[in-house]
């Protein structure tokens, strides 16, 4: 089946696991002699769950119904009262939710890195609030336990990790600062017991374009936010590999003690994916710790086709993976992949804590390599949607969604009034307007952007390019497909063409 049909049939799909749910929810329901408040609470707010859910195929819904804060505070009541709402006040602040949030599932929300509805995963996300467990023991989470076993395993085959391991934790950011952490630790075991000693002055060094999560993680380890070192990058983003050992040996020659490096795979902006196999030599040459950030494309490693991006993977000692992004599974679902075994546990100081951890049972308690206590669920999900699309499904997802990332900037080529301003890499498109002469390119851009997203049609991001404004396109969205880009690019041509002639651009200064 080409990618294409496969992408087009999973709505109809969607409505056929989602229908006989209801079915079966209603008729249990319904089973018993007399309903309860609760029961009829819970029927009629999945109606509306199942309406919001009906809408999200329909192209013509807006993105979201723009209100300023202070309209939105004066049309919803948000104090908590003394006494609890009745069941109508409580479906109608449900109502209230639902309508005035951005609708993440539209096709036109192209703004953020994560966009997209995907129906079993709404489903296992469903399933986990309602069994509402916890991940530090096998004891109060069976089915979980053995799920994100399963989905650690699994990924770590497509990283090559063969004797590696991994847990979920709550971001890409936490799972860039566990890297850092496990990369500290194994630099200065002492650490973990005697604080970090400051005249060590360890050093990081990431990408210019990296996370800011470098440097807030070098800022909670008590590394400080200085200790990470920003290496240039090439005109397309990616860090220079050159550059990065001569950064090492400059902070050497300081009195330095380098001991981690953060490639980025899928730089926020650009989409570049750092020449991991040579910044491999780098770390190798030095013997500091390797981290790939693929918390925006790492999904990519699931593409046969494309996977070449993250050639030398296998060879980094850790990998940050967000399924929540290019998987469109619901947020939060992050996960950090090790290629050593024992690294999370390292991690870990003593534990005494036998109110939690019996060790009865003949299986591991996650609990004990993870840095949270309390830990959601967040594997299940995951699982269910891997489960439904199968692993070649979901190769297809992000082949398709490369394609038309590819098609979204062969639009932006072709039209004379846009202009990419990088070439593409992955799964963004940098680009902006032609605005005539009266107007400075940036103020105008920016306005366009700001008209477009208020006016609920399409909601497209925006960064800076050194000096330049860019508008930023994420092609995220699984089931997008070619007429939802013609559809963006014709709404912000035809906002475009409105704020020229209504001459709310700022016009240039002379």
């Amino acid at each position: 089946m080409e990618t294409s049909s496969l992408i087009k049939t999973k709505p109809t799909q969607f409505r056929q696991v989602v229908e006989p749910l209801a079915v079966e929810i209603e008729a249990t329901v319904h089973s018993k002699p007399v309903n309860t408040p609760q029961d009829n609470l819970l029927m009629a707010s999945f109606a509306k769950i199942r309406h919001y859910l009906s809408k999200q195929e329909n192209d013509s819904e807006s993105v979201v119904d723009y209100q300023d804060p202070t309209q939105l505070a004066n049309r919803v009541e948000f104090k908590i009262p003394e006494e609890g709402v009745d069941q109508p006040t409580f479906l109608n602040l449900l109502d209230q939710y639902l309508h005035y949030s951005v609708k993440t599932g539209n096709k036109q929300f192209l703004n953020q890195l994560y966009s997209g509805f995907n129906l079993p995963g709404f489903i296992g996300e469903l399933i986990t609030a309602l069994t509402n467990t916890s991940m530090y023991t096998y004891e109060v989470a069976p089915m979980a336990t053995l799920i994100e076993q399963e989905m650690i395993s699994l990924m770590n085959g497509y990283t090559g990790f063969e004797n590696g391991d991994g847990i979920f934790l709550s971001g890409g950011s936490n799972a860039n600062m566990v890297a850092l952490f496990s990369a500290r630790n194994r630099t200065y075991p002492d650490g973990r017991f005697t604080g970090y000693d400051s005249g060590l002055k360890l050093t990081a060094f990431v990408n210019e374009h990296a996370h800011y999560s470098f440097e807030t993680a070098a800022n909670l380890l008590g590394l400080g936010a200085k200790s990470v070192i920003k290496v240039a990058a090439d005109k397309q983003g990616r860090m220079r590999p050159d550059a990065l050992d001569q950064e090492i040996e400059l902070s050497k020659s300081r009195g330095e003690k380098p001991f981690f490096i953060g490639a980025t795979c899928a730089t926020t902006l650009h989409g570049a994916y750092d020449p991991l196999d040579k910044i491999a030599d780098v770390a190798e040459r030095h013997s500091l710790w390797l981290h790939a950030d693929g918390s925006f494309g790492g999904s990519l490693v699931l593409s046969e086709d494309n996977r070449y991006l993250l050639k030398g993977l296998d060879r980094s000692d850790s990998f940050a993976w967000n399924p929540h992004k290019l998987m469109n599974i619901p947020l939060i679902c992050s996960v950090l992949l090790t290629r050593d075994k024992k690294a999370l546990y390292h991690n870990i100081t003593d534990i005494n804590a036998d109110y939690i951890f019996h060790e009865i049972d003949a299986i591991e308690d996650l609990g004990q390599k993870s840095i949270q206590c309390g830990r959601r669920v967040d594997a299940t999900k995951l699982w269910f949607a891997w489960k439904y699309f199968g692993r070649d499904g979901y190769r297809d997802r992000i082949d398709h969604t490369l394609e038309m990332a590819r098609y979204a900037a062969s639009v932006v080529e072709a039209h004379p009034q846009l202009e990419l301003l990088v070439d593409r890499q992955s799964f963004t498109v940098c680009f902006r307007y032609r605005s005539d002469s009266r107007y400075e390119p940036n103020d105008f851009n920016l306005r366009l952007r700001e008209q477009l997203r208020k006016s609920g049609l399409s909601i497209v991001n925006y960064g800076y390019l050194g000096d330049q404004l860019t508008l930023r396109l994420a092609v995220t969205n699984g089931e997008i497909q070619k007429e939802d880009v013609d559809e963006f690019f014709s709404q912000l041509l035809q906002a475009a063409v409105d704020l020229s002639m209504n001459g709310d651009g700022k016009e240039q200064i002379e």
